[in-house]
């Protein structure tokens, strides 16, 4: 009887999903990975809900996987179920997360992938083998988000930020203080 209504649900749950768009082809050529790691696709889930899991596309099988990062794309390699690609279009950044869909680590242990799948804005979780692996591949996805959205140029962060409050706290002269007195001009 639990069966049933668990395969009810998940039925349930796939028809109502039916409209998301198919996952992108991973392209056949493909660049060198900037990094990859071994670990666990834990789940897909629409983004900001971290219990609404996707059951279309295969996207709601946990599996064994292995998480690449391409100039083309993100493609994560699973065991039994379909490959995700991440069109580098599409992707909007990483963050870690202690679990999501029934998936609950330490502090920090997931990373999490935030990207649209068609017009629906996803989040994808995935766990590395080697605790080692994190940070080094955490460090390339949030790089790669930089570079997506147009932050990075000529192999340097541009923060848009940072250059005003330069601009706007730089000294003026009115605000220098004088050698002899060691006032401001204006005091």
């Amino acid at each position: 009887m639990i069966f049933a209504l668990l395969w009810l649900g998940w039925r349930h749950r796939l028809q109502r999903q039916a409209g998301i768009a198919p996952l992108p082809a991973v392209p056949q050529q493909l660049s060198a990975a900037l990094a990859s790691a071994e670990g666990q696709y834990v789940v897909t889930t629409t983004e900001g809900d971290w219990l609404d899991r996707l059951a279309v596309h295969g996207l709601g099988i946990r599996g064994n996987a292995v998480l690449a990062v391409h100039p083309e794309g993100i493609v994560i390699s699973r065991s039994g179920a379909p490959d995700v690609f991440i069109p580098k279009d599409s992707y909007g950044g990483a963050r870690t997360e202690s679990g999501m869909a029934g998936k609950f680590v330490e502090r920090d242990g997931l990373i999490v992938l935030s990207w649209r799948l068609g017009g629906h804005p996803v989040d994808t979780g995935f766990r590395t083998r080697q605790a080692a692996a994190k940070t080094p591949l955490l460090t390339t996805l949030t790089d790669f988000a930089r570079v997506e959205n147009g932050t990075v140029e000529n192999g340097t962060v541009e923060n848009d930020t940072a250059k005003n409050d330069t601009i706007e706290n730089a000294p003026r002269e009115h605000d220098t203080e004088q050698a002899d007195t060691g006032k401001n001009k204006n005091d």
